[in-house]
């Protein structure tokens, strides 16, 4: 294991401490977003709307991200979306020292925008290295996560002294520190300025029609946007069903660490795991875990430490079948097809992602902890069924070539 991680290359290091920025970022906005929300908004229906807002600019930054990246490079696509963080954490501490809600949601927004380009931090890791090792530069890359666990939320803590009159604008001073510094990293990074093979292929390209069509590329989404949706519209309502129960915060804050530990922590050995079992059968673990926390929410003692082992089975489950589907998705598409391949992905994935965030709120309010589990079931369900066609077919990343 210590030899194969050896042979991966610099760059995918960078690029997973890039992810990890990434996800220390988001853990703060989080940690805050609605706190912030709820003490601006003039009017408090809109509390949440500057986290929605983030979701829904990440969700509608996939295509532009993966066509501005495909003409002009990924080392400039992510400077780009460092800048754009960099602005809308300046806007955010001016929006919060001036009491302006609607200028704090412009900033969520440039959250977003920074999400949206991150989020093809995996798939740059696959185009650095030789086809055998994508999963494990994937997996490499999505193990920088852990670090987001312990660091983000501490440092949301730590940096709300920076303005004594005003603690929710010290998380956006570090905030900016966070996105410089990931611009820094990827400015280190070897990345490829252009494909070398994109315009000798593009007569081979297929339509998106004949790209989406593919078995390999809907088995990929599947498992990427419904175990993806599946893991937030639970975890979402997670410290709801926990306050309902009369739980505190610091209780709810170790249920959700541990939740984001799973998320990541896996990434040391998925791609390991899938190289040396194959796809299919870390696709259906992905499967099992999820099912598994799902009963274990639905039949089980609503004891902390059972919120606690099912969130840490549904990060198990999301972190299989999200490293798992990217992996299966790198053989869906030539060269000359990653711009629209990645752009649909991403854009299918993270569309599912926005709408469980804007409704699983609504659910629990209406009809509680029970129904949230039992509407993620048919998600598992539909993921679990399309592994399966996929194991009927025969279709792994070894024999479908792109």
């Amino acid at each position: 294991m210590t030899e194969t991680r050896q042979r991966l290359p610099l760059t995918v290091y960078l690029l997973s401490m890039c992810n990890a920025y990434l996800f220390v970022g988001a853990s703060m906005l989080i940690t805050v977003s609605a706190l912030i929300g709820f003490d601006l908004a003039p009017d408090k229906r809109l509390t949440t709307l500057p986290l929605a807002l983030q979701f829904f600019a990440m969700m509608c930054t996939s295509l532009p991200a993966s066509f501005i990246m495909g003409k002009f490079g990924r080392k400039i696509g992510f400077l780009l979306a460092g800048s754009i963080g960099v602005g809308g954490a300046a806007v955010a501490i001016f929006s919060i020292l001036n009491g302006n809600f609607y200028g704090f949601c412009v900033a969520t927004i440039c959250f977003g925008i920074f999400g949206g380009f991150g989020n093809y931090y995996r798939f740059t890791a696959a185009e650095v290295v030789q086809p055998s090792a994508k999963s494990l530069s994937i997996s490499m890359v999505m193990a920088g996560g852990v670090i987001a666990a312990f660091i983000g939320p501490n440092l949301a803590n730590w940096s709300g002294g920076i303005f004594e009159s005003h603690p929710y604008a010290g998380p956006f001073v570090v905030l900016m520190g966070v996105y410089l510094l990931s611009m820094c990293t990827i400015a280190f990074a070897d990345l490829p300025v252009k494909h070398e093979n994109l315009i000798v292929d593009a007569r081979d390209a297929r339509t998106l029609s004949e790209l989406l069509s593919q078995p390999i590329f809907i088995v990929a989404v599947i498992c990427q946007m419904l175990g993806y949706g599946a893991m937030n519209f639970v975890m979402s309502s997670t410290p709801l069903a926990m306050s309902a129960h009369n739980y505190d915060m610091s209780q709810t804050a170790v249920v959700i660490q541990w939740h984001v530990v799973a998320m990541f922590a896996p990434s040391f050995f998925t791609g390991h795991l899938i190289k040396h079992l194959g796809i299919t059968p870390v696709l259906l673990a992905g499967a099992f875990f999820g099912f598994l926390s799902i009963g274990i929410n639905l039949f089980a003692p609503t004891a902390v430490a059972n919120f606690v082992i099912a969130l840490i089975a549904l990060g198990i489950s999301w972190n299989f079948l999200f490293v798992g589907g990217t992996t299966l998705l790198t053989d869906a598409y030539r060269p000359s097809e990653k711009t629209r391949a990645q752009g649909a992905n991403d854009l299918i994935v993270f569309s599912t992602v926005t709408l469980t965030a804007l409704t699983t709120g609504t659910v629990h309010h209406l009809w509680g902890w029970q129904a949230v589990n039992t509407l993620a079931l048919p998600m598992l369900m539909v993921v679990l069924g399309a592994i399966l066609w996929l194991r009927k077919l025969n279709r792994t990343p070894h024999n479908q070539p792109a």
